[in-house]
């Protein structure tokens, strides 16, 4: 995971170069995201998939507020 998180803040590197926002989305979930959104420059997060499958667990309510946790702990 750290040769596809470095790949990952090189092109962020470039994007934001050009200009473009630097989002990231798709196959992201809860063992994953919080490296991804701690990368410098990231502006959106794009998770679906993961949430709905852990609501189904624990509530869609839940599930939310566990993924903003990761996401709010690794901004800081």
């Amino acid at each position: 995971m750290v040769r596809e998180l470095a790949k990952i803040r090189k092109a962020g590197e470039r994007i934001r170069a050009l200009g473009m926002r630097f989002n990231a989305g798709h196959a992201l979930n809860y063992f994953n995201v919080e490296p991804v959104a701690r990368l410098p420059g990231i502006r959106e997060l794009h998770i679906g998939h993961a949430i709905v499958s852990r609501a189904v667990f624990v509530g869609m309510r839940e599930a939310v507020r566990e993924m903003k946790r990761l996401i709010t702990d690794a901004a800081r």
